[in-house]
């Protein structure tokens, strides 16, 4: 019975027409304000079976965040409109503390047609949705208390609302809402049984745990499809700082997720012929390519990208990682065609934006071809778009700080730059965060931290030529001359043609005084 009416539904002398969305009384169109229509449609929709008021919340507010006044009134209207009463609950009956629902004898029909009557729910098992793109998709239950009760209770229901709020910013991922994903608790969490009820990839999982003045929170990512735990993480604290660590726990659980589930879909792609993956699992495994900066791997990258667009070509995270793979090639000069590397690439980030305007990822790559454009005030312009869209955007974080550690903006940088590391210390450009941070301290004029800064990026797996001619120019400002020759002589060997030039041509520094560092270093260097 969950879902929307099929038919008018008779009661009580009225008619209620979901297709109209009406009411009737007598044939006659009886006038409700549309909030309490909705509730009205929404408990009649589900009679079989209480509502609570967080899927009342969900249904008529949008899951904005309302008063329990609020739904007392929206309840009472509705009752008035319909001859009922709290007293007499003829149509709404209230079931104190938990929710409502609808009670009216009933019978069903299409419009003009004679009624048929009602069939009782034949069991009381979830109907399978129907099935959907082969998008991420979560569903994040709530918590389960175990052992002592106390104040905490309530943090089991509003941490993985938080959650919920926090991942439905992310586009790329489709998440069930609380109205749903609440529904199922104690033996009806089992994921596989989550999983097959909402049609989702993956869901979360958690229990909180008081022990005498210490309360313990474990949160787990289920893959449904295999039953298999992704990632599972444990925090610990004095149960008075619960509330305090509520935020962390929240802003932690959420990184993890936004992490755990692309590397997953990789893993599940790379056990399937290239042929036989759809859109998604060609990005994924797509974007798996591009963050090894090579040239083979990148070339892979832009065949995934590309056969993505195929199946979907209104794809714009593919259109966005096309871009990417075009950047890569210009950034790293592994042909003569940088400019039309650089052309392709701006094309293809504007249409990304223009198919999907709230995509992080798109805007990033708008920035990125601004960044090799040498306009760095635009492309940190879009990287504060997409960090707005995204704020735990950790790869828009750290290209805003890149871009203005060129522009000579050495402190905002490093603040962005530590940010992105804190935020995604796993980072497939983990080493790049970090060899930026090098180039913030030779601003700062301690070339001692820069040059740690140099070599931990180049000794940081994935870390390719540049980061290793960082490496060797801060080792030298800091009087580390063998160290430095070390480093240069494994950039050569990357490529035997890297130089001033091309170093410049990757990350355009005006002319200023970080730039004349540099070039002073690399001078020095016969680069």
């Amino acid at each position: 019975m969950d879902g929307p009416l099929p038919r008018v539904v008779k009661f009580a002398g009225f008619e209620l027409d979901p297709h109209r969305f009406e009411l009737r009384s007598e044939g006659e169109r009886v006038h409700v304000e549309p909030q309490v229509l909705s509730l009205i449609l929404l408990l009649a929709a589900n009679r079989d079976r209480m509502v609570t008021k967080d899927e009342i919340i969900e249904a008529v507010w949008d899951g904005r965040i309302v008063s329990e006044s609020a739904i007392s009134a929206r309840i009472k209207a509705a009752r008035k409109v319909l001859g009922d009463d709290g007293k007499a609950q003829r149509v709404i009956r209230t079931i104190h503390g938990r929710g409502f629902r609808f009670v009216a004898d009933v019978c069903t029909g299409t419009a003009g047609s004679e009624p048929t009557p009602t069939l009782e729910a034949s069991s009381g098992q979830i109907e399978a949705p129907p099935p959907r793109s082969a998008r991420p998709s979560i569903a994040v239950l709530p918590f389960e208390l175990v052992g002592e009760e106390g104040p905490h209770d309530i943090i089991a229901d509003a941490l993985p609302a938080d959650i919920i709020m926090d991942l439905a910013r992310i586009n790329w991922l489709f998440v069930i809402s609380r109205g749903s994903s609440f529904r199922f608790r104690g033996a009806d969490s089992d994921p596989a049984h989550v999983g097959a009820a909402l049609n989702v990839h993956y869901c979360l999982t958690g229990t909180i745990e008081r022990s005498g003045h210490e309360v313990i929170v474990w949160v787990a990512l289920v893959d449904t499809r295999d039953g298999q735990t992704v990632w599972s993480e444990r925090y610990t604290d004095a149960i008075d700082r619960l509330q305090d660590l509520r935020p962390e726990i929240e802003r932690r659980v959420v990184e993890s997720v936004l992490v755990q589930i692309p590397q997953n879909e990789v893993r599940l792609a790379r056990g399937l012929p290239v042929a036989e993956l759809d859109a998604w699992a060609s990005f994924h495994l797509g974007i798996d390519h591009m963050y090894r900066f090579n040239s083979h791997d990148n070339t892979t990258a832009a065949f995934l990208f590309n056969q993505a667009l195929e199946r979907d070509p209104y794809f714009s995270r593919a259109m966005a990682g096309l871009s990417f793979s075009h950047f890569q090639s210009a950034f790293m000069s592994y042909d003569d065609e940088s400019e039309r590397h650089v052309e392709m690439a701006r094309s293809l980030a504007q249409r990304a934006v223009e198919t999907d305007r709230l995509d992080p990822f798109a805007h990033f790559s708008v920035g990125r071809c601004s960044w090799l454009e040498g306009r760095l005030d635009d492309s940190i312009s879009w990287f504060d778009s997409a960090t707005s869209l995204s704020p735990s955007f950790a790869q828009g974080i750290y290209n805003r700080g890149l871009v203005s550690t060129i522009a000579g903006k050495a402190e905002a940088a490093d603040r962005d730059l530590a940010l992105a590391l804190e935020l995604s210390p796993l980072d497939p450009m983990a080493y790049a965060m970090i060899s930026s941070r090098a180039l913030t301290h030779l601003q700062f004029g301690d070339y001692e931290k820069a040059a740690e800064f140099g070599e931990r990026a180049a000794l940081t797996p994935g870390a390719h030529k540049h980061i290793k001619l960082i490496a060797g120019l801060t080792l030298h400002l800091a009087g580390r001359g063998d160290e430095a020759k070390s480093w240069l002589a494994r950039a050569r060997a990357d490529d035997a043609e890297i130089s001033s030039t091309s170093f410049f041509r990757s990350f355009p520094f005006p002319h200023n005084a970080p730039r004349e560092t540099i070039e002073r270093g690399l001078r020095e260097l016969g680069f």
